[in-house]
């Protein structure tokens, strides 16, 4: 169950995001608020998993509230200024409902924020996990970390290929980059997260995985090529 609290300053926008809250399973409302400052109060006194936060309000904006807070719960934008995405999406936000918020698109974005607390949750667990489940379809599937190959992103979802076949699950690639071991996963690419381990060869701008081929870019080819190659590099140098 997720604690859930709706920011808005308008009545009838909380009214009905409520209203879709309690027909959500999974979802347990924790209040409402007008404004970001009326938020923080509340979450003083009350554990919040995901916000659904206005972005144009008064006292302070949505965007505002971001900015200011190091460490928010997961936040879903709801707004009718689709202008705003871009800039919510560099903060990190999980999703953006443009008003007026149909319940299937809402249950479509909740279900997102459900998937991606159960991958977090598992990732710090003080318990030592070796796999998640993600959404497919109607199907909940069960990824072992083991058997990743690589990670490829596509707008809101990404493409999990493993050494079983290939997953696809509506969730963004920077939030499972979050949740994945760092000396066992690395970002080879603006679109792809590749394992360490799996990696056979490094040809160009292009990774081998197998009989995959993963494009690498320039951005990262340096930090790449030092955490796969440089310390299990073996040459005549190293042996003189």
């Amino acid at each position: 169950m997720l604690n859930c609290i709706i920011v808005d300053d308008e009545p009838l926008a909380r009214e009905g995001m409520a209203n879709y809250v309690k027909e959500t399973g999974f979802l347990q409302l924790a209040g409402t608020c007008e404004d970001p400052v009326s938020l923080m109060q509340l979450m003083d006194t009350q554990k919040a998993d995901l916000l659904f936060l206005d972005i144009q309000m008064p006292k302070m904006s949505g965007i505002d509230f971001l900015r200011i807070t190091p460490n928010p719960p997961m936040v879903i934008i709801t707004t009718a200024f689709p202008a705003y995405a871009l800039e919510g999406f560099q903060l990190n936000v999980l999703d953006y409902l443009l008003k007026p918020i149909t319940f299937d698109r809402f249950l479509k974005s909740a279900a997102k924020a459900k998937d991606y607390f159960q991958l977090r949750s598992a990732a710090s667990s003080p318990e030592k996990t070796d796999h998640f489940f993600i959404k497919c379809g109607s199907k909940y599937e069960k990824i072992y970390f083991a058997d990743i190959l690589y990670v490829e992103g596509m707008q809101n979802y990404i493409t999990i290929h493993t050494t079983k076949g290939k997953y696809i699950t509506l969730l963004y690639l920077k939030h499972l980059e979050q949740n994945l071991d760092g000396q066992a996963f690395i970002r080879v690419h603006k679109s792809f997260i590749a394992a360490i381990g799996k990696i056979d060869s490094i040809e160009g701008n292009e990774i081998c995985i197998g009989t995959h081929r993963v494009p690498m870019s320039r951005n990262y080819r340096e930090q790449v090529i030092e955490k796969v190659v440089s310390n299990r590099l073996w040459d005549k140098l190293r042996f003189s």
